[in-house]
């Protein structure tokens, strides 16, 4: 006979199962089949159902019923106290699962690009609280670069990034859609011209802007490489709010989120500059390392993103 017709069959086949147990444990309390399946909410038909099943599945007979009510055999005595630790054993394991829940959920991590941390996140998060008082969450914002490295290391539960597409190791879902958009001081030149900008000018023209590695740089590296490529930055600073400062004190033109300078606009800090021949568009992901998507607060933030979208 081989070793594999040998093996024992799996033993979830051959224990009852937990509902089975509890069910036996009620019949020893209340000597009636009937009061046993009031306890455990089902039908008394089920319950003898459930009891015969079980007598089969381990060759013995349990319960001797009667008019005068139901008890256990000798063997299901037995069966009994052998029941009783099981269930013991499984509300234990029950309880320090509901534990390890309770830790998970009493924290959330998140790392988010800066425009991200900056403009939408402030937002989910109130909705977030609303749902998960008791949730202490943290923030940690950089550039995407960053927030890659912080989800790889185990830093942070779920990130959100702004680049052109998911980075290695990592998956992810479009949460929202953004545009970058040319602006600068009203004293700039550009202001008074009479047609767009056209992406070779841009590519040409020394502004102010994100660091490498940011999502913002990534896709305007990416939409004027077939126009020359960037030049050389006027300036080159690590936040949004840096740029956003820089180009409203007249430094030089920059490109921005339009998230992020809805305020500017509408009071002429900073005047929008058309530009014809490219697309500054692009998506805004959420990210989580390679199978291991989202639970517990993180996946509830993540399902605030699609109930409050933007863009």
């Amino acid at each position: 006979m081989s070793s594999e017709s040998s093996a024992p069959s799996p033993l979830s086949h051959r224990v009852p199962d937990l509902g089975a147990l509890e069910l036996l444990l009620a019949v020893a309390r209340h000597g009636s089949l009937g009061r046993a399946a009031r306890e455990v909410g089902i039908t008394q038909p089920a319950a003898s159902s459930r009891i015969r099943s079980m007598e089969r599945q381990l060759g013995v007979a349990l319960v001797d019923r009667s008019p005068r009510g139901s008890r256990l055999t000798d063997a299901g005595a037995l069966v009994t106290d052998w029941a009783r630790r099981i269930v013991e054993a499984a509300e234990a394991f029950d309880a320090g699962a509901q534990a390890l829940r309770g830790r998970r959920d009493s924290r959330l991590r998140v790392a988010a690009s800066m425009t991200i941390a900056e403009y939408l996140l402030p937002g989910w998060l109130i909705a977030l609280r609303a749902e998960r008082p008791d949730t202490a969450v943290s923030l940690m914002a950089g550039n995407s670069a960053v927030v890659a490295e912080r989800l790889l290391a185990d830093e942070a539960d779920v990130g959100f990034v702004e680049g052109l597409a998911v980075p290695d190791g990592l998956d992810g879902v479009v949460v929202a859609h953004d545009r970058l958009v040319v602006v600068a001081a009203p004293s700039h030149p550009w202001v008074r011209r009479r047609r767009p900008l056209d992406p070779a000018e841009l590519a040409a023209t020394p502004l102010i802007l994100r660091e490498r590695g940011s999502g913002t740089r990534q896709v305007l590296d990416s939409a004027l490489s077939a126009h020359g490529g960037l030049a050389r930055p006027l300036l080159e600073l690590a936040s949004t709010t840096a740029v956003k400062a820089a180009a409203v004190s007249a430094a030089g033109p920059a490109v921005l989120s339009e998230l992020a300078i809805a305020e500017e606009l509408a009071s002429r800090r900073l005047v929008e500059i058309p530009v014809e021949g490219v697309l500054l568009r692009r998506d805004l992901r959420a990210v989580w390392p390679t199978g291991h998507r989202p639970t517990g607060p993180a996946r509830d933030l993540l399902s605030l993103t699609r109930a409050h979208p933007t863009g």
